[in-house]
């Protein structure tokens, strides 16, 4: 894999041209980077959706939306109390998270019970549980070519079907619901270009987690958008580019889009909608901003070990190595857990080989019609053997299930001792087949961070899990557990074609054809509305109430998932869980600093109080009274943000009080967006700050009515002592200088 750092050309679509040999051209003969890049299919794409003429300042309006059981509810609530009316694009609302209604009582299927009657009365489609996982529906129905799908889950990626899908916060969906707009600067555009074929025993998942491991570290595709081009697309079918598409949110770009093709058209026929296809590709001249070159030939199988998808390497060099590999992730384990992660991880390296427990195949990236029928094909006449090892596939879709068992792949997998489950997302986020504590689980789905299984390190509970491609993982399974890669069996590549049934479809999923103001919202005892949130008054004191030091935070660490899930309708008892798993004593000490800002805000201010704010009076230069000072807590960590795009990671700081984070940088734009829309402040600062030290920001109300992206002077005090520290907030549009002046999305289209 090639990295190209400074830019490059594409000609005709199959010569790449850096941008230094370029620049060399005889006169006449020059390239100009600002004409190449209207080359991209990208930025035709981009600015065909964008609102007025402004080509770098996008304000994108999205065809259609799409939400599953975990956050719809809070984008309705919220818009809802914003003043929408109806539904003004098509909104799909599947329930493919939240399908065990085991936890919290009949709450689940309450949520479930409130999607279909808002869908009846605002005009939208409502996907029953178990009949689809939230994107392989919107592959199946709703992707288009030249179409834009705004998500509110991380993983909403149908570039390989010729639509750009952004995965966001749900306060981004909120905007599109009132008629607003997602609003960027125009993305730099990076070519990934891909040439050769992909060897025997390769699957999409090898290839996904290759580019994870050369670009997310560095950076090098962070908010950018990738653009899939080169004669090595035509090799691959298309649920071969979903799989290494859907996973090119773990790359931290910001979306992705490939060139379309004949097998791209025969996807849309099958589908029976071969009017929604239509070819794309760059133009005879194309820039990039950076440019990957991935040979499809040179890609082994591959082995993401815990506790993130870019911790990839070869199996065979794992097997190689593995003990001192697994001694790496028990280190790490024991890093970041301590005495939970006693349980042996090394000892699952033996003479024997590498013993592995479980084996998970499932939903957008792994639960694919050819990914299963595969797997089937491996599988076929063996047995995954009685010992502690097990195998459980989720398919995509229930017409991927039929499909299934009418080709007789399904047959095979039972008959190997296989579980078939439904089309349900679980395993992804810690709600389906969690693993015993210590457990090394093989798995090919979208994410391998901790927790994300299901187990919590908190009580002494830790579960290991490696991500692998399908093909791998039935070939571990027909090893009897034992870590084997695809490429170390023979077996049978050959498997009938796919026929698209969509009568379920047409007889589960309710589509409006218009809505009906009059039908009654079904809310059910633990779908509550949301508190009253403070608007920002003229300076802004807080109190670092969580400190974390280490190099990335997840959205997962930030409000778990798994269980908690269920309480995602009600924000006050959501928020009892906001990093509980990485730091207990936050909430503890969120609602103390909220009781004090309930104090002040009554003026009835603490003397400690008194004190803190003299002293920074003082260091300011200014007076002030009370009742100009919003008051909140904090939370610093280094790069906060990584993974999901569930809003209710900053939602949740909000509803105990929360008015700021503070960051080295953050991890992803969605994690920042959801800052904003909740209206906590997005700072960026070099200087780290401790547990419980206060932080006043003279003046930030003025700053933001008249923002052009300065540095704001602000002023730390920690063990009495205090230091002025620069502060940034980043490029901030007119429209979100707004929204954290009235304290949160919601009052500020409701004015507030």
């Amino acid at each position: 894999m090639r990295l190209i750092h400074d830019g490059a050309f594409l000609l005709d679509g199959a010569r790449i041209l850096g941008a230094a040999e370029a620049r060399s051209l005889p006169e006449g003969q020059a390239l100009s980077p600002e004409e190449g890049r209207k080359g991209s299919i990208a930025w035709n794409m981009l600015r065909s959706h964008s609102r007025g003429g402004d080509a770098k300042a996008l304000r994108i309006s999205f065809d259609s939306l799409t939400s599953h059981d975990i956050t719809y509810v809070g984008i309705i609530q919220t818009a809802r109390a914003s003043g929408m009316r109806q539904f003004p694009v098509p909104y799909v609302m599947t329930n493919c998270h939240n399908s065990l209604c085991a936890v919290g009582g009949t709450i689940n299927e309450d949520d479930h019970a409130f999607a279909l009657s808002a869908a009846r009365k605002y005009g939208g489609i409502f996907v029953p549980a178990n009949i689809a996982v939230i994107h392989n529906y919107n592959r199946e129905k709703m992707a288009g070519c030249g179409r834009m799908i705004l998500g509110s889950d991380s993983h909403t990626r149908y570039g390989a079907l010729g639509t750009m899908g952004v995965g966001e916060g749900g306060g981004e969906l909120v905007k599109q619901l009132l008629g607003q707009t997602w609003d960027t600067d125009m993305p730099e555009i990076v070519g990934v270009y891909l040439k050769g074929t992909p060897r025997r025993g390769t699957g999409p998942q090898d290839v996904a987690l290759a580019l994870c491991e050369a670009v997310f570290k560095n950076g090098f595709v962070k908010n950018r958008v990738l653009e899939f081009v080169g004669e090595g697309v035509g090799s691959l079918s298309v649920d071969y580019r979903n799989g290494i598409d859907v996973m090119t949110t773990e790359t931290a770009c910001l979306s992705s889009i490939w060139v379309t093709d004949g097998k791209v058209r025969e996807y849309y026929r099958i589908h029976g909608r071969e009017g929604d296809y239509q070819e794309l590709k760059p133009g005879p001249v194309a820039y990039y901003d950076r440019m990957i070159v991935i040979d499809l030939s040179q890609i082994r199988p591959m082995i993401a070990l815990p506790f993130h998808p870019s911790n990839a390497m070869a199996i065979a060099d794992f097997k190689a190595n593995a003990a001192d590999a697994l001694k790496e992730v028990q280190d790490e384990a024991r890093r970041q857990f301590g005495d939970a992660a006693s349980a042996g991880l090394t000892g699952k390296a033996s003479p024997a080989g590498i013993r592995t427990d479980q084996g998970i195949i499932a939903g957008c990236s792994g639960g694919s019609y050819e990914n299963l029928s595969l797997a089937a094909n491996i599988l076929r006449g063996r047995n995954t053997g009685n010992g502690s090892f097990a195998l459980s596939i989720y398919p995509g879709s229930q017409p991927v299930n039929l499909a299934l068992l009418r080709s007789g792949a399904a047959e095979s997998l039972l008959e190997a001792g296989v579980i078939m489950r439904e089309s349900f997302c679980g395993p992804c986020f810690g709600a389906g087949d969690t693993p015993s504590n210590g457990a090394f689980s093989i798995r090919h789905t979208t994410r391998n961070f901790p927790n994300r299984e299901g187990s919590k390190p908190g009580e002494g509970q830790l579960a290991y899990v490696a991500l692998m491609d399908a093909r791998s993982i039935a070939a571990t399974a027909r090893n009897g557990g034992l870590l084997t890669g695809a490429d170390e069996i023979e077996y049978d590549e050959t498997i009938p074609p796919y026929a698209f049934d969509g009568g379920v479809y047409e007889k589960r999923v309710y589509s409006a054809a218009a809505p009906d103001p009059a039908h009654g919202l079904v809310m059910g005892p633990n779908i509550r509305d949301w508190p009253e949130i403070p608007g920002l008054r003229e300076h802004l004191l807080v109190k670092v109430v969580s400190s974390i030091t280490d190099p990335v935070t997840t959205t997962d660490e930030l409000i778990p998932s798994g269980e908690t899930s269920s309480y995602r309708s009600n924000p006050l008892r959501l928020a009892e869980f906001t990093l509980s798993r990485r730091d207990p004593g936050y909430v503890g000490r969120a609602r103390e600093a909220d009781r004090q800002r309930l104090l002040h805000q009554k003026g009835e201010t603490s003397p400690e109080m008194e004190k803190t704010m003299a002293a920074f009076s003082q260091a300011a230069g200014i007076a002030f009274r009370h009742d100009e000072v919003s008051y909140g807590s904090a939370v610093y960590a280094r790069k906060p943000g990584d993974g999901s795009a569930r809003e209710q990671a900053a939602s949740s700081q909000r509803v105990l009080g929360g008015a700021a984070n503070f960051a080295r940088e953050y991890a992803t734009k969605r994690y920042r967006s959801n800052l904003i829309n909740w209206g906590l402040m997005p700072f960026v600062t070099d200087a780290e700050l401790p547990l419980c030290c206060h932080v006043f920001i003279p003046g930030i109300r003025t700053a933001l009515q008249a923002y052009a992206g300065e540095p704001l002077r602000g002023y730390v005090m920690s063990d009495g002592e205090v230091k002025a520290v620069s502060l940034s907030l980043g490029s901030l549009t007119p429209e979100e200088c707004r929204i954290l002046m009235a304290g949160c999305l919601m009052n500020h289209y409701r004015g507030c």
